[in-house]
């Protein structure tokens, strides 16, 4: 369908622009008086304007959905009649388009899950699949509920990730403004003082003229090159497959961030596995499910490698250890929960075992970057200092004999 973008007018007489999808004029017309707004001007829109964040559904916006759902069915009210008091206390221009179109759907025949998926961009086919199961199973309310925890906990863990990229950023690019300002202005000043007092350099010395000099000459090279690399890898990355492969195998094994990396997709792994397989749905289905979830295609080959020999007639703890990606502590909880037939239960103990890990290595490795830097920020100085004032000293030491 077309996207057209509108300027509509609502009941208290406020302008409200925004884009939609719609059929055609008087499709779009009759969405809007659904979201109680009357139509003042539209025209198409192309898909360029859907790129900025006015149309984005964020994480926190799902949660609201989720929370909202879980109190209007928990509560006994009508799918319909709750989508329609959510449309109403929405905000959010997309999401509001998103919820009319699940009321028109609804209205038309289709189960709740058929008509979220019409909106994959939205809701995953994870999502999805969870809303399908409770629908079968009769317990929707369930579903949301623990759809609303997962998506909480999913966004303290984008959090945690943030956390844990950003702060080193932000200390490399202080630490690579500082080295900038001493080669290209403090050090050639220096040294043209310690040029002037004449006598043989010592090799830090001119090691660190022959550094100065490559920052005042090629600093665009400096900058320019690390970006270029770091877009032409990505575009690389895109493009081959067997690369992206490689670059996800290579994430794991990063010293301290790659730890950290593959516990936090073992917990999501975990809360997901025992999320779908509580709600009802098979096992094989499950792995599938969690291929897309993961994040990494390493991990997601294995899953599908164990999917493989599940369906070839495999235990679920034997397919898994075949893989040789999960550590004894999953195969162990997945061993046990097989034998018990509490397999949700298991992985719920797993997730919450690598949460406090995650929790815990993102405080260490946080604790270990201060000190590093400084250090790095110490020899720098102290390379500098040695190089300026060893010349300088061995000077005056001539001139008092």
């Amino acid at each position: 369908m077309p996207l057209y973008a509108y300027r509509a007018m609502d009941l208290a007489g406020r302008i409200v622009p925004g884009a939609m999808d719609a059929s055609n004029s008087a499709d779009l017309e009759l969405r809007l008086r659904r979201m109680e707004l009357d139509l003042i001007d539209f025209h198409l829109s192309g898909q360029k304007d859907v790129a900025f964040g006015a149309r984005r559904v964020r994480r926190a916006d799902l949660i609201n959905f989720c929370f909202h759902m879980e109190q209007l069915t928990g509560a006994g009210v009508p799918i319909l009649e709750g989508l329609a008091d959510l449309r109403d206390s929405l905000d959010h221009p997309r999401m509001r388009e998103i919820v009319t179109d699940l009321i028109e759907s609804i209205e038309g025949g289709q189960p709740l899950s058929v008509a979220l998926g019409h909106h994959d961009e939205v809701f995953d086919n994870t999502f999805v699949s969870l809303v399908r199961a409770g629908e079968s199973s009769g317990h929707l309310t369930d579903v949301f509920r623990n759809l609303t925890e997962s998506l909480r906990w999913q966004d303290e863990q984008a959090a945690q990730m943030k956390k844990i990229i950003s702060y080193p950023l932000l200390v490399m690019v202080v630490v690579l403004g500082v080295m900038f300002f001493l080669m290209i202005v403090l050090v050639p000043q220096l040294t043209t003082f310690i040029r002037n007092m004449g006598g043989e350099l010592p090799l830090h010395t001119r090691a660190l003229i022959f550094v100065s000099g490559i920052f005042i000459h090629f600093w665009y090279l400096i900058i320019g090159l690390p970006l270029i690399g770091w877009f032409a890898t990505r575009a690389w990355l895109r493009r081959n497959d067997e690369a992206r492969l490689y670059a996800d195998a290579l994430k794991l094994r990063a010293p301290l961030v790659g730890e950290v990396l593959h516990k936090m997709i073992l917990a999501r792994f975990a809360t997901f596995f025992g999320l779908m397989y509580g709600s009802g749905i098979t096992i094989l289905e499950c792995i599938r499910l969690s291929e897309g979830i993961v994040g990494n295609r390493m991990v997601a080959a294995a899953l599908r490698r164990a999917g493989q020999l599940i369906s070839e007639g495999q235990g679920v703890a034997a397919a898994f250890q075949a893989t040789g990606i999960f550590p004894p502590l999953v195969l162990r909880m997945l061993r046990v929960g097989e034998t018990t037939g509490d397999l949700e239960g298991a992985m719920r103990n797993v997730s919450y075992f690598y949460n406090r890990e995650v929790r815990e290595l993102i405080e260490r490795v946080q604790s270990l970057i201060e000190p590093t830097m400084t250090v790095v920020l110490g020899l720098l100085l102290g390379w500098i200092m040695l190089s300026v004032l060893g010349p300088i000293y061995d000077t005056l030491s001539t001139l008092r004999t």
